[in-house]
């Protein structure tokens, strides 16, 4: 779990980063932010706002990202690069289709091509350094 946790936490860096230095950075927190209230309200309770909302996104997003880059690992080390970019392509293109229809907004990833480019390739980047530090740990043990 600890690489998957390593690569969630790479792609939540890159996403931060990113925000700050241009415009066509996708927002990926906006997108999982409206997430949460939705999910909230849906449940029947009043959404947490401001720090307590992005908090929560942060805490739900590090923690289903560390989950599905934890998959990278099944399968011994043959392979285990390609199986982190492959994880990480599929869970970029899934993150541009998934929103529109949960019925969110999507444009904060899809303001571009070059936007949905860097959505895409900032998973593949945390499926490639959860693999990395998967394989790194395995060899330390």
């Amino acid at each position: 779990m600890l690489g998957g946790l390593i690569g969630a936490i790479i792609l939540n860096v890159i996403h931060s980063a990113a925000k700050r230095f241009g415009t066509e950075a996708p927002a990926i927190d906006e997108v999982g932010e409206e997430a949460m209230k939705k999910t909230v309200q849906a449940a029947g309770f009043e959404p947490p706002k401001g720090n307590a909302l992005v908090a929560a996104t942060f805490g739900a997003d590090i923690a289903s990202n560390a989950m599905l880059y934890t998959m990278i690992g099944y399968g011994g080390d043959k392979h285990i690069l390609l199986r982190g970019a492959l994880l990480g392509t599929v869970v970029g293109l899934a993150t541009l289709t998934i929103p529109e229809q949960a019925g969110l907004d999507a444009k904060p990833i899809k303001k571009t091509e070059r936007t949905k480019i860097m959505t895409v390739s900032w998973y593949i980047i945390g499926g490639m350094a959860a693999a990395l530090a998967i394989k790194a740990m395995r060899r330390k043990g």
